[in-house]
């Protein structure tokens, strides 16, 4: 499987405040926010990016993530996933130019109409299906640069750890039935070298499917208007109602809550 993650965007839309526990940033993104504040808090203290506003997530970090309608009555933000392609060919090219520490949590920065009018060319690129892929990472590096020039730098991507290499092809198809013999066989090793390597960071397959699937359904519903029971089965869940429970005990709040719109 290719180790780079490609370059995507997604508008997020709810007009229910909701407040998402311990959640875990996978790839590199940037948030604008639109309408509503986003809040994130860890055991540092808290940022808030208000709209009109962005912040830029470092891959790794673990935020507690507060999402407020108020004062808009809508909560709204336009999310772009960098992608490691586009990061790695920013580095290649710039990385001697911009020697500048890499963010480790976030970044916040006020978004001014060029940068707007310059996420909004990135965010018609990745889903124009006319679009060559040379075109949408060129857009990319463009927001990589404008990034750079206000001093925020993504750190050059690494090596996947194996937990996320098996979150990555989980997320292909969350809804399959994703097994240790499965897995393994995807990635070319033995069901047992899988194992051991999973274990070495205290996870299991069982678990690592329950994540993404999880975080899955979590931006379904946030970003489109998916009934409940769709999504459920989309991520992998027979029943409604295992899928509302699992929810429930991960994010604190019923799915069925963010497709409560005015």
């Amino acid at each position: 499987m290719d180790e780079f993650s490609p370059a995507a965007t997604c508008l997020i839309s709810t007009r229910q405040f909701h407040r998402v526990t311990t959640l875990t940033v996978r790839d590199d993104v940037l948030i604008w926010v639109r309408k509503g504040v986003k809040t994130l808090v860890h055991q540092g203290g808290e940022h808030k990016i208000r709209a009109g506003q962005a912040v830029v997530m470092a891959k790794g970090a673990q935020w507690d993530v507060i999402n407020d309608p108020a004062p808009h009555g809508r909560y709204e933000v336009l999310v772009l996933q960098f992608g490691e392609g586009a990061i790695q060919a920013f580095h290649e090219a710039y990385g001697a130019v911009y020697l500048l520490p890499p963010i480790v949590d976030c970044f916040s920065l006020p978004v001014a109409s060029d940068l707007a009018q310059l996420l909004l060319r990135v965010a018609d690129a990745i889903a124009s299906p006319l679009a060559a892929g040379a075109l949408r990472q060129h857009r990319v590096i463009e927001v990589l640069l404008m990034l750079a020039e206000l001093g925020c730098v993504i750190k050059s991507p690494e090596k996947l750890t194996w937990p996320d290499r098996i979150r990555r092809l989980i997320a292909q198809r969350p809804h399959a039935e994703w097994t240790v013999d499965a897995l393994a066989s995807a990635c070319h090793v033995s069901s047992s070298t899988l194992y051991r390597r999973l274990s070495a960071a205290g996870l299991t397959v069982g678990s690592l499917v329950r994540e993404v699937r999880l975080e899955t359904a979590l931006m379904l519903l946030q970003s489109t208007s998916l009934p409940v029971g769709e999504v459920a089965q989309r991520c992998g869940y027979e029943s409604h109602g295992r899928f509302s429970a699992a929810f429930r005990t991960r994010y604190g709040f019923l799915p069925s809550k963010l497709t409560e719109q005015a």
